[in-house]
């Protein structure tokens, strides 16, 4: 089996090149439902095309808990063996949980196809996307991280050695070796990030007594564009996930009020946890901001839960109990996708705000419905981030009068 995450293959990382045929599979286990799943699916498909592969087969199987040696039944296996037999441009099946290194090394021997669970194949999005020396470090710990507890699971060969006396021995010390080499570079990209971090510190720090705005929310919800429509600046958005990876800081102007925005990387449910302590540096911007706008895809069907994934992965960063702002985004795209276009406006207007005080209610924080593409109440939204920014600093500085 080949091992895709390779010390000193730096070069390797990130997308391949050429589109790659791909199989899905999830498990519905005790405390889900197969609706769930299918739900979970669909986002690892857009994952999968994030990183450049076609799905063109999803499996799923109930299971009270994963197979320890396949994480699949053994019928199931065969099924999507019998399957990429029949199809030749299949040439990879990703899991839409994390799998042990012996589960991969199993499954591969079986299926004779490269097998990626969700936790690789965010790490390979991530690797592609990572722009700056601090991404790449971030990246390269969280893989490291990754690697560790699948080390011996990768060492195929060594089972591949015949018995005797002297054999074990060495095999042994080599996946040691191996450990330690793996462990002291995760040691090594540790130090990196506090240098790196302490330098973030200090530029944060320079920045003076101004209020911070930091937009927060799922992946692919538009915050990069509604950071350019706020800032005037251009800031890289596109219709993939994970495509800002960097915290990206602006200094916005409003009614002669500045303030700091800030764009950071998205939320995903099931996100590694490796991963969120690795950009935990990164999101030091959410932390440390004074004001989050909480940026959802009112068009998503799925968008209670993934405002339910913000905030738990806020409430893990500490940050939870800031004054927030829900911004419901792609307010166009829901009218579009989902009201009868014979209803009338006062009719479409009194479901908007139907809706808008049943979020209220049921997530207790003020929101407003907006269209980053369109514009639509962006000059309400500029209105009400201003409300909010006056007040942080008459909170703040309530003896001292800002002269700007």
């Amino acid at each position: 089996m080949q091992n895709d995450w390779n010390l000193g293959e730096k070069d390797k990382l990130g997308l391949r090149k050429g589109t790659e045929y791909a199989v899905l599979v999830g498990l519905v286990q005790r405390d889900q439902t197969e609706e769930q799943v299918q739900e979970y699916l669909d986002e690892l498909e857009f994952l999968a095309m994030t990183a450049g592969a076609e799905t063109v087969k999803r499996y799923i199987q109930k299971m009270d808990h994963p197979h320890p040696k396949t994480f699949i039944g053994k019928g199931k296996m065969e099924e999507i063996g019998e399957y990429i037999e029949n199809h030749e441009d299949v040439n990879m099946v990703i899991f839409d949980d994390d799998l042990s290194g012996k589960q991969v090394r199993i499954l591969e021997e079986f299926l004779k196809v490269k097998i990626v669970d969700r936790s690789s194949l965010i790490l390979d999005i991530f690797a592609s996307r990572a722009q700056t020396a601090q991404a790449k470090t971030q990246v390269e710990l969280a893989q490291m991280q990754y690697l560790l507890p699948r080390l011996r699971g990768l060492w195929t060969h060594l089972e591949r050695q015949r018995g005797g006396i002297g054999m074990r021995g060495p095999g042994e010390k080599e996946i040691e070796t191996d450990r330690r080499i793996v462990r002291d570079q995760i040691a090594l990209l540790k130090k990196k990030l506090d240098k790196i971090d302490l330098q973030n510190q200090t530029r944060r720090k320079n920045r003076g007594q101004l209020i911070r705005v930091a937009l927060v929310g799922y992946t692919n919800v538009g915050k990069s564009t509604l950071m350019n429509t706020l800032s005037k600046s251009e800031v890289f958005a596109e219709d993939k996930l994970f495509a800002t990876l960097d915290t990206t800081v602006r200094k916005v102007v409003l009614d002669a009020t500045p303030f700091l925005l800030s764009d950071t990387v998205g939320f995903i449910r099931k996100l590694p946890h490796h991963l969120v302590e690795s950009f935990k540096s990164t999101l030091d911007e959410v932390r440390e901001s004074d004001i989050l706008l909480h940026v959802v895809d009112i068009a998503h069907p799925q968008h209670e839960d993934q405002i339910r994934t913000v905030n738990e992965t806020l409430q893990e960063l500490g940050a939870i109990d800031k004054p927030t702002l829900m911004v419901f985004n792609k307010i166009d795209l829901y009218r579009e996708k989902y009201f009868d276009p014979l209803l009338e406006e006062d009719g479409k207007r009194e479901v908007e705000e139907g809706l808008k005080g049943s979020l209220r209610h049921m997530f207790d924080t003020e929101n407003i419905f907006v269209s980053a593409k369109t514009g639509e109440n962006i000059n309400e939204l500029r209105e009400r981030v201003l409300e909010m920014v006056k007040h942080e600093y008459e909170v703040r500085y309530p003896y001292q009068t800002k002269q700007w």
